[in-house]
């Protein structure tokens, strides 16, 4: 298949999907075309089978704020014209959605003086799209329109489907098809575990790690009140994996427990697969996950993660058995738990095991992106 695909390029959860989806579908043999504002940051642009599509757009006076979603269309239009794409797929519905809808209807105005087919398009839900910006009253209506007149919508998580029907009154078809992670890049090697643990802890310290965008909705500063508990009862070390708006808040909360020289803050990280291997456990308090990527791929590579039981997070960790969970907020019983476990080593040796197992049986992408495959196809018989 040709098929285009258009997300957010920056770090975040929806971008990172829809570039690993990518190329793992460059890799099955399909032309993929990436059509975004930037080069998604994990793409290398040695990878076969993958094209980048820049989407520029012009800075005229007379516009207060430029209008990107004009020229997203107008540039999906092009790309799709120029490499007959069979396909678009979108994620994060604001305003990918809208574009390609107004791409595909341009593609059709054109089909009836060249006698070229649909151009069929898909929206994949990740969360804030639906839960957070889709709600707004300014964005509200035209969210539901664009996901009713979509070819295929698919959600990543079954709390998300739910949640997308209540919100918007959404009485089609809405395909689930979970997040998931490249077991073979994700895992746990002891040699290189070996050689860059060191750097972060020493021998007779355990270590944490946390990954996410910083923002609020991530509770960075769970994370760290977690982490003063824990490091108050045991030698610990903990690495944060990102950037945004409260790492400073953090910093100073850090300075305010005292345990600042214990953090090591690693800003934006490409080759997270590398870093995750090296942690005990994941500490993921979030507010809100509609499925919890950062702890899958910490699981993959043997890590279990304590995290909030929202969203979708029980569909991925199973409570004391891969990981564990906890109300939003309730930061002692996170900590009490973290020593617990830590004071325990064959349980969580067993809890390692458990997740990458989890990972591997439900989440690989050997299993998931099949699922993708049979549903452009269902898409594409429908739309013939």
């Amino acid at each position: 298949m040709k098929i285009g695909i258009t997300c957010y390029p920056t770090y975040g959860g929806s971008g990172v999907v829809a570039t690993e989806l990518g190329i793992e579908l460059a890799a099955r043999g399909h032309q993929v075309h990436f059509i975004t504002s930037s080069q998604p940051f994990r793409l290398t642009g040695r990878e076969a089978n993958i094209h980048f599509h820049e989407v520029s757009v012009s800075t005229y006076p007379l516009f207060e704020y430029p209008p990107y979603d004009l020229a997203l269309a107008t540039r999906m239009a092009e790309v799709a014209d120029f490499y007959s794409l069979d396909l678009l797929h979108v994620h994060y519905a604001i305003p990918h959605s809208v574009s390609a809808l107004l791409a595909s209807q341009m593609i059709e105005a054109h089909t009836q003086l060249s006698r070229r087919r649909k151009l069929p398009f898909i929206t994949t839900l990740h969360g804030t799209d639906i839960t957070l910006v889709g709600l707004d009253p300014s964005y509200l209506p035209i969210t539901r329109f664009a996901i009713e007149r979509s070819d295929g919508v698919t959600a990543i998580s079954s709390h998300l489907a739910e949640r997308t029907r209540e919100a918007f009154g959404v009485v089609s078809e809405i395909e689930v098809i979970r997040n998931f992670v490249n077991c073979d890049v994700y895992v746990r090697k002891p040699e290189l575990v070996a050689e860059m643990r060191p750097r972060f802890a020493a021998p007779d310290e355990h270590l944490f790690v946390h990954l996410s965008n910083f923002r609020p909705v991530k509770r960075v500063t769970d994370v760290i009140e977690v982490f003063a508990r824990v490091a108050h009862a045991l030698p610990a070390r903990l690495m944060l994996i990102g950037d945004g708006p409260d790492r400073s808040v953090a910093e100073q909360l850090a300075l305010r427990y005292n345990v600042q020289d214990r953090i090591h803050f690693l800003g934006k990280q490409d080759a997270v697969h590398e870093l995750l291997p090296l942690a005990d456990l994941m500490i993921m308090p979030s507010q809100m996950e509609s499925f919890g990527l950062a702890a899958l791929e910490a699981m993959a590579c043997r890590v279990p993660a304590i995290a909030t039981r929202v969203g979708g997070v029980p569909e991925l960790i199973d409570d004391q058995v891969n990981g564990l969970l906890f109300e939003l907020g309730d930061v002692d019983a996170m900590a009490e738990a973290a020593i617990s476990l830590l004071k325990a080593p064959d349980r969580l040796q067993a809890m390692s095991q458990a997740a990458r197992h989890t990972a591997q049986e439900r989440f690989c992408t050997t299993r998931i992106i099949p699922l993708y495959e049979s549903y452009y196809q269902r898409v594409l018989d429908r739309v013939k």
